[in-house]
């Protein structure tokens, strides 16, 4: 069920996908919330740090871990602009989150419902509590104008722009 606080706290994670936007990264920004705090938020990376693990759930998890100095967020509700991967929904379960929010869900790799479903797996020692598609259309238009506009850019190099 979708609050006020899921939404202020998307919001956050947004502006974060927009700066990856503008870093020229995949936009999608991670927001991690304890006790109504924020302790860490991140965007996504790989291009900046020549990482493939610098996905914005991963960055924020270890901050959030490096400021409460432990690695179970056992109290903790990550918020990301979109479905996470296979990878990132590993790593939300390792760190024992207590809750998942995102946006819309990512036929392509999703992996907290679509085509996997990690952080929800009965057969796993845990499980989260996960509310999809909160502010799902302001995301998906955010990575859609994003896709767009690189598919024009490449268009354009390969017409000899």
């Amino acid at each position: 069920m979708t609050n006020d606080d899921d939404i202020k706290y998307m919001q956050k994670a947004i502006e974060e996908a927009r700066q990856a936007a503008r870093a020229g990264e995949v936009p999608v920004g991670a927001v991690i919330v304890c006790d109504d705090e924020v302790v860490a938020q991140a965007r996504n990376e790989r291009e900046e740090r020549e990482s493939a693990m610098a996905h914005a759930e991963i960055l924020a998890i270890e901050e959030a871990s490096k400021k409460l100095g432990r690695w179970r967020l056992s109290d903790c509700t990550i918020y990301v602009t979109k479905e996470p991967c296979p990878m990132c929904a590993g790593a939300i379960f390792q760190a024992r989150m207590k809750r998942l929010v995102f946006g819309p869900s990512d036929q392509k790799s999703g992996a907290a419902g679509t085509l996997y479903n990690i952080v929800q797996d009965e057969r796993l020692n845990w499980q989260l509590e996960v509310t999809r598609g909160v502010l799902e259309e302001e995301n998906r238009e955010l990575l859609q104008d994003f896709f767009r506009a690189r598919r024009a850019k490449a268009k354009d190099n390969d017409q000899g722009y």
